[in-house]
């Protein structure tokens, strides 16, 4: 198969949206009255659409590619990949379509967030994504600029009333309307002794093995009973308040399965925002996470961690060593690092 060679640095990223004062899942749900129906609840708004919310639509799945040999290339990557290791599952993803900001009116009503979330799967994003081909898919054009920022400060965004909204998002659903997309999730966790937790990954991972990386993932849509967008009606009514819930309860899992540690000493989990890595456009929206136990007492839980198998070491280290580990991190968690860095900031100011 043809290769196409790339020029962009793995670890180079955007920030596409930041809220550096982070929302917790208590912000994500619509307040409803039970003892009403949808449609009377709509219209006498008996609810409260708090600052960020998830639109669940086949609007925003992957276009293909009008060029029917590059789609094709699709399937051939997957079953050389299926080939080298059949052990790979083409489990189903949230596809990030974007996001849509609304600034308030500067009085009552406060700036809300709508993530714009479809469905994928790995094998798309594997023929996608992660193709040598992968700048093949994008759509360029004169307004989709992909900058490739070396650090974050040189991303001016849009700011709204503490929501940032980088520039790269507003093309972002045109520039990879082609590709899979998947939205991944990765925490900042801090111990209880102010220390950060970094995993180096293992050399077997199928992405950047030995790389430095936070616990993370992906949202999973078969947690929540999504399989297609054919879903039964009684689920399509309370759709996005279980996708948003996901959201949150995926990183959760994340952290204990990665680290290890019970999920009764994390703290409840907040959005910092999404980053995406520049090399395979690669979005992932992060949380911060407060842990309860020491570093000492994380080492011990790691030992025994269900995917311990995806890391080699964890390190538990200041904010100061995480900067000297963040050259050796893929975009889009640096990226992470540079949210939690505005988090961060902003504590400080306030």
């Amino acid at each position: 198969m043809e290769k196409d060679a790339t020029t962009v640095n793995p670890s180079s990223f955007t920030v596409l949206v930041s809220n550096p004062s982070g929302l917790s899942p208590s912000q994500v749900h619509y307040t409803l009255n039970p003892h009403h129906s949808p449609q009377t609840r709509l219209a006498n708004q008996h609810f409260l659409f708090l600052k960020i919310s998830v639109d669940f639509s086949g609007a925003y799945d992957r276009i293909p590619h009008s060029d029917v040999s590059l789609e094709n290339t699709i399937s051939e990557i997957w079953e050389q990949r299926t080939l080298k290791n059949n052990s790979l599952f083409n489990g189903k993803k949230f596809r990030y379509g974007g996001c849509l900001l609304d600034a308030g009116d500067g009085s009552n009503r406060e700036p809300r967030l709508c993530l714009h979330l479809g469905l994928t799967d790995y094998r798309t994003f594997v023929g996608t994504n992660l193709s040598p081909l992968w700048e093949r898919f994008l759509v360029p054009s004169e307004g989709n600029v992909t900058p490739d920022f070396q650090n974050e400060a040189a991303l001016i965004p849009i700011k709204l009333s503490g929501w940032e909204q980088g520039e790269g998002d507003q093309n972002d659903s045109v520039l990879c309307q082609h590709t899979s997309s998947p939205l991944g999730n990765g925490a900042v966790v801090e111990t209880k002794d102010d220390k950060i937790l970094v995993l180096q990954r293992s050399n077997n991972v199928g992405e950047f093995p030995g790389h430095f990386v936070f616990p993370g993932g992906h949202p999973e849509p078969q947690e929540i009973g999504i399989t297609s967008h054919q879903y039964v009606k009684e689920l399509a009514e309370s759709i996005d308040i279980k996708v948003s819930q996901e959201m949150f309860d995926s990183i959760v899992r994340e952290v204990v399965e990665e680290i290890g540690v019970p999920a009764s000493s994390l703290s409840i989990p907040t959005f910092i925002g999404i980053s995406r890595r520049n090399l395979n456009v690669r979005p992932t929206a992060f949380f911060f996470i407060k842990c309860s136990l020491d570093s000492k007492e994380v080492q011990q839980f790691y030992s025994s961690a269900q995917d311990g198998y995806e890391s080699t070491q964890l390190y538990a280290v200041p904010m100061v060593e995480v900067e000297n580990m963040a050259s050796r991190m893929p975009g889009c968690h640096r990226g992470g690092f540079a949210l939690y860095k505005l988090m961060v900031d902003n504590r400080k100011i306030n």
